[in-house]
């Protein structure tokens, strides 16, 4: 009867953790998925909403997009070369202002960023007329540029596999992402 107990005692200390390691794996989870969908801090506070509100479109920008696998991030030339007429009183104007007498890219932090060993074409997406909003969400509306989706695999994959059916089977090969 004493080893019955004895085991039992053993296993409540068992069972008693799990709910403790539960609770720490979804804080974990949790967690990484705040700091994924976080807004990066920026060198320069640039709002989409004030460029699509005075009638940028995406790919005013970025125009690598519909020709390359990446769309691109302008040029500090390309910026300036409005912003040396336009609002060329606002603090981040001047910060940009900066740059371009330095002559220094501006050091923009990643907010979408796939892994490495993924694969990925801005200019296949827009020929498939995914739109930049699809992904992106609505960065028109954006004041603070953030992710909007975790653009994992199972995300991806989710996309791939709700196309018309004859686009499936190519879209759901590994290879279609992992060349």
């Amino acid at each position: 009867m004493k080893r019955l107990r004895d085991a039992f005692s053993g296993n409540r200390a068992i069972i008693g953790m799990i709910p403790v390691l539960l609770i720490l794996t979804l804080s974990v989870i949790l967690i990484s998925r705040a700091v994924a969908l976080a807004a990066p801090d920026q060198p320069i506070e640039f709002s989409h909403k004030k460029h699509s509100d005075a009638g940028l479109e995406c790919l005013f920008c970025h125009s690598q997009a519909p020709r390359s696998d990446i769309a691109g991030i302008p040029s500090v030339k390309f910026c300036i070369e409005c912003h040396q007429t336009i609002a060329t009183e606002s603090e981040q104007i001047q910060i940009l202002q900066g740059y371009w007498d330095r002559q220094e890219p501006i050091p923009w932090v990643a907010v979408n960023d796939l892994p490495d060993h993924t694969y990925f074409s801005h200019q296949v997406h827009l020929s498939a007329r995914v739109n930049c909003e699809t992904c992106h969400g609505p960065v028109a509306s954006m004041t603070q540029l953030k992710p909007l989706n975790t653009m994992d695999m199972g995300w991806c994959l989710a996309c791939h596999l709700d196309q018309p059916e004859e686009k499936v089977a190519k879209l759901a090969d590994c290879l279609a992402c992992h060349q």
